[in-house]
């Protein structure tokens, strides 16, 4: 009788899946009674269509945005191909790259955490200095490398995420000491920090200061010692904006955008966004046909794409871009939760962090053409031109998925 039962325990185990796991138990049998594992099918398939419709939408839009770029003298010498080819490359490049990274265990990222940090450094270090460093409109942030140039502060975003998850898992047993738990770490963000202001690239860095507190956070560090920081860090950005002229105006252009003062100066790209998505109304003019990206609206296919894309789909348009960058960011804080159930702390701190990264800058990016928030140079995720940013976005999908896949096999393990 005791078989028969623990047979139907076991087929109705097998039969059930969960959408919700416990952030942090301790070990865990899956596939005793009572416990709910989720359906194995390898790896996270909704996070690989949202992911590939992101990224297939991104392709059209970039196209959209881009194709009458060559009719402004600056780019005359391209063809209306230009950035649509690139991107295209760029897309194939990221895609072999992340399937290798996909192939590299969980443990081997531990591993090479503390010199992959190392080495974003040196690249930092190295795009500063003449000869290396690319300048574009003032600021030095890429490294020409042929058929893409190489952004060292997308790899310094990973190469943080990985080596704060590193540290908070090799920091456990002192996470209430400030001094010899958080302070280490701290001081590890202010160089990254250091150098990427000396860019100049605050918008890099307050993403990667966000993935640093979210880990710390997510990481169980104490609730005194995480607002303390968290008030440090809006302190120290508070003193930047106001010791920089530049960044005080962009302040100013965003409380303003319409006053001749701004207009045309600190708030012209603010308020062509504005115009753009005002243009697009509820159902948008239909892809092509936007106005505000001949030649009006500047970075159309960069930092503004969701201006066009407002434009040409309207408020539909924008709340399912909205939409979509909630739905993966749900499924990769689930995966991470997952991974925490399973006291792997490691991988789980990873994958969330890779969720508060993605969700923070597309929440940056979004706010910034709506006019929600003051004009910063970040791009949409997966969607924007850029083709060191699309790599290093799906090398840090591929982790996720890598880490989902690790899940799935341990939990088919504890049911065998």
């Amino acid at each position: 009788m005791s078989a028969l039962t623990q047979r139907l325990t076991d087929w109705w185990a097998s039969r059930t899946s969960a959408d919700e796991l416990p952030v942090k138990t301790g070990p865990t049998r899956y596939g005793a009674a009572g416990s709910m594992p989720v359906q194995l099918s390898g790896f996270d398939q909704p996070l690989i269509w949202v992911t590939l419709t992101l990224l297939a939408w991104g392709l059209i839009m970039v196209y959209s945005a881009s194709i009458a770029m060559p009719d402004n003298p600056k780019f005359a010498h391209y063809a209306h191909t230009h950035f649509l080819t690139r991107h295209v490359v760029s897309l194939v490049i990221a895609f072999v790259v992340a399937l290798l990274a996909f192939q590299v265990p969980i443990q081997m990222w531990e591993k090479i955490a503390p010199l992959l940090f190392v080495a974003s450094l040196l690249l930092l270090i190295a795009v500063l200095m003449p000869f290396i460093g690319k300048g574009v409109n003032g600021a030095r942030r890429w490294i020409a490398l042929g058929v893409m140039n190489f952004q060292p502060s997308e790899l310094a975003k990973f190469a943080v995420l990985l080596y704060a998850a590193d540290y908070m898992v090799r920091k456990m047993d002192v996470k209430e000491n400030f001094f010899r738990a958080v302070l280490p770490m701290g001081v590890a963000v202010v160089v990254v920090g250091l150098l990427l202001l000396a860019e100049p690239d605050m918008g890099a860095f307050m993403v990667i200061a966000v993935i640093a507190m979210g880990i710390l956070f997510l990481g169980g560090v104490n609730a005194r010692m995480f607002f303390l920081i968290a008030a440090g860090l809006v302190l120290a950005f508070g003193l930047m904006i106001a010791l920089s002229e530049w960044r005080r105006e962009r302040i100013f252009a965003y409380l303003d955008p319409w006053s001749p003062e701004h207009s045309m100066g600190k708030g012209y790209q603010l308020s062509h966004s504005l115009i753009a998505i005002g243009r697009g109304q509820i159902f948008g003019v239909g892809l092509g046909g936007s106005v505000e990206k001949l030649h009006w609206l500047p970075e159309a296919h960069t930092d503004f794409l969701l201006a066009v894309i407002g434009e040409e789909f309207g408020l539909v348009g924008v709340f399912a871009v909205i939409g979509l960058f909630l739905w993966m960011t749900r499924r990769i804080m689930h995966i991470g939760r997952q991974a925490i159930a399973m006291d792997q702390v490691f991988a789980g701190l990873v994958a969330q962090g890779v969720g508060i990264w993605m969700g923070f800058q597309a929440f940056i990016n979004m706010g910034v053409n709506l006019g929600a928030l003051p004009t910063k140079g970040l791009t949409l995720p997966l969607m924007s031109y850029g083709g060191s940013a699309i790599l290093i976005n799906l090398v840090a999908l591929a982790v996720v998925l890598r880490i989902d896949y690790e899940n799935r096999q341990k939990m088919q393990g504890g049911r065998r």
